[in-house]
């Protein structure tokens, strides 16, 4: 990834999934957001390869995938009519998402070729009280002022509104462990993972959250999920989705 710009890469997938997904087809697993099977799933990871991960025909990891799960049996959202923002839109997502009639569908990046609008998401380019969803995943951990990020996202969401957004976070670790003069490539992936991250979140991600005004429920979605699903479509087990909620002016919120 550091070697090839990730638009490049995103624009490069578009060849060779089919070829992937005719080739690795099967029924071993199966991926819930296309319905399609696979005797195995490709192996991804930055620096650890994890076997099985990355879906040939939607390019969706395990968190995607529980994503997708929690969005469908969970909340209204694949019939309700909202406004949607989604920052960094995934692949595993973005043409699904567009072809919804019942959403108003906007994306946006600082650099992705699936963004609509190139915009900083730390000086976001609409008004307040917009969206009544707020998508926002792997994102924030390469952003250095992640609290003015996190109310801009509060900000632009309808009062009622809701919104997921995911980061990695180390459940080993109370608290963030971020460090800004660390800040070449080589030495960020020593302290963060990552080449491009700025921090590890910890346990106070939710508490970071809180801090700009979000209601956060933490949602281990795979506890509702049999063990032979949470295999067959390749979650990882206890995996937390972040649920953000904007309380309505009367301290209330509402959530479908």
């Amino acid at each position: 990834m550091n070697i090839v710009p990730r638009p490049l890469l995103i624009k490069g997938s578009y060849f060779i999934r089919p070829v992937l997904v005719w080739f690795m087809k099967g029924d071993r697993f199966i991926d819930p957001i296309d319905g399609q099977g696979y005797y195995s799933l490709l192996p991804y990871g930055y620096e650890k390869q994890r076997e099985n991960v990355l879906s040939p025909g939607t390019f969706s990891l395990e968190r995607h995938r529980l994503m997708w799960l929690y969005l469908r049996n969970r909340t209204s959202f694949f019939t309700d009519k909202v406004k949607v923002l989604h920052m960094a839109p995934e692949q595993s997502f973005y043409k699904r998402f567009m072809a919804m009639k019942n959403l108003d569908y906007i994306t946006c990046d600082i650099e992705s070729p699936l963004a609509e609008i190139k915009a900083d998401i730390c000086d976001l380019p609409f008004g307040s009280n917009t969206f009544d969803v707020v998508f926002c995943n792997h994102v924030l951990e390469h952003i250095e002022d992640d609290h003015q990020a996190m109310s801009e996202l509060y900000r632009v969401m309808k009062p009622g509104g809701w919104g997921i957004l995911q980061v990695p976070i180390s459940y080993q670790r109370e608290t963030t462990y971020e460090d800004s003069t660390v800040t070449s490539k080589e030495e960020r992936k020593e302290k963060f993972g990552q080449y491009d991250h700025v921090r590890v979140y910890g346990l106070d991600y939710y508490k970071r959250l809180e801090a700009v005004g979000f209601i956060v429920e933490q949602v281990d979605y795979t506890k509702e999920i049999p063990a032979d699903d949470v295999r067959k479509f390749c979650l990882e087990q206890g995996e937390i989705l972040p649920i953000v909620r904007k309380p309505k002016e009367e301290g209330t919120y509402i959530y479908s």
